[in-house]
């Protein structure tokens, strides 16, 4: 539902308040911030790539997340090709799964496709940074597959603290479950440090990043997997009859960026984070209206309409909703039907400034007309 209602629905002249990104860089900006001199450029050979990913973007993703073993970084076209490949490899029919509940879409869809047994971790178990130790050991338990997590979750900005972290990796270690953790948002943090990625210390781990998020270059379409060579090198198959590689121009530009990470990071984490300052001062003016759950990381958020869960709507409901509001206001919101929240939407903070706030001004308008006529 989240890549159709896009397609529909997002066009210019939009205030898009729905993202789960930073919004984007221009290449001339890319060039500028991440030093890439039109000679480098010029000296490309547009040859083929290898199949884990170039020697260059391959090396600049280890040292900054795998703690410097490129042999565990398989470079794709955006995380959802690394969650793609790795997970179809991965995963048996019959076998028990354990995934985060509204977890993004592709991260659930690939245990139920290959036939597992998927149990979900609830949602309310995740407080305070931790998951509930009763529920861990209730669901991560000896024979369990694996178990695939997206911290700061996407919609919610839920987020784990190190301590959570550390806990969640001893329980898979202990029972022998492969942990898989999608950190696509993960370098932008609000209550606790941003986390390390758990594929930095080996082991039976896979996690993802992309370009996608946080870095402001989602139509460079570049993610990864860090995992077990073994793991990496058994995907090539798949990959043989699909997409091959990408293209060593995309890769000197990928590898330019992780190179320079703070500064992109840095950048849109400061617009994100007066963003958010903004809509918590917003949230308060409308609390009679809307809650939420102020997010611990990433840039988006899921709040509840109040006016739909009084009525108890159904999942409808909340998809004319924001189709009302972006008829009448041009604003866009995903309805939170796309990850299993039946009175909610994804709100995203990471756009401009000036955009963000007239989303919001308009989504203000639109609740308050609907209270009124209420």
């Amino acid at each position: 539902m989240l890549e159709e209602w896009y397609r529909r629905h997002l066009g210019p002249d939009i205030h898009d308040i729905s993202s789960s990104g930073v919004h984007p860089y221009t290449f001339a900006e890319i060039r500028d911030l991440c030093r890439i001199p039109a000679a480098d450029l010029d000296e490309i050979v547009m040859d083929d790539s290898v199949s884990q990913g170039g020697a260059g973007i391959r090396r600049a993703i280890a040292d900054r997340y795998a703690g410097g073993d490129a042999d565990r970084v398989l470079v794709t076209h955006g995380s959802s090709e690394a969650i793609a490949l790795t997970l179809s490899t991965l995963l048996h029919p019959g076998d028990r799964v354990v995934v985060q509940e509204g977890i993004y879409h592709s991260l659930g869809h690939y245990p139920r496709a290959a036939g597992c047994e998927v149990v979900e971790l609830p949602a309310a178990s995740v407080r305070d940074g931790e998951i509930d130790p009763d529920v861990l050991a209730e669901l991560v338990t000896p024979g369990t597959a694996a178990v695939i997590v997206n911290f700061p979750h996407n919609p919610s900005g839920v987020t784990l603290s190190p301590r959570g972290l550390k806990e969640l990796t001893a329980r898979t270690a202990a029972t022998g479950a492969v942990l898989v953790w999608d950190a696509a948002t993960a370098e932008i943090a609000h209550r606790w440090d941003v986390l390390p990625d758990p594929g930095a210390e080996g082991g039976n781990t896979v996690s993802y990043g992309t370009l996608s998020k946080t870095f402001g270059l989602p139509g460079l379409r570049v993610g990864w997997a860090i995992a077990p060579k073994e793991l990496l090198t058994a995907t090539f198959p798949l990959r043989d009859r699909t997409t091959l590689f990408l293209s060593p121009l995309v890769e000197l530009v990928a590898e330019r960026a992780v190179r320079h990470a703070d500064v992109l990071i840095g950048a849109r984490a400061a617009e994100a984070r007066a963003n958010l300052a903004h809509l918590t001062d917003w949230m308060d003016e409308h609390a009679e209206l809307v809650r939420w759950t102020p997010p611990e990381g990433g840039v988006c958020a899921l709040p509840v309409f109040r006016e739909l869960e009084r009525a108890s709507a159904g999942p409808g409901e909340v998809e004319r909703f924001c189709l009302e509001l972006l008829a009448r206001h041009r604003t866009l919101l995903v309805p939170g039907t796309a990850f299993g929240s039946r009175h909610g939407a994804r709100l995203g903070f990471g756009g401009p400034q000036e955009s963000f706030r007239a989303g919001l001004d308009g989504l203000s308008r639109f609740l308050r007309t609907r209270g009124a006529s209420g």
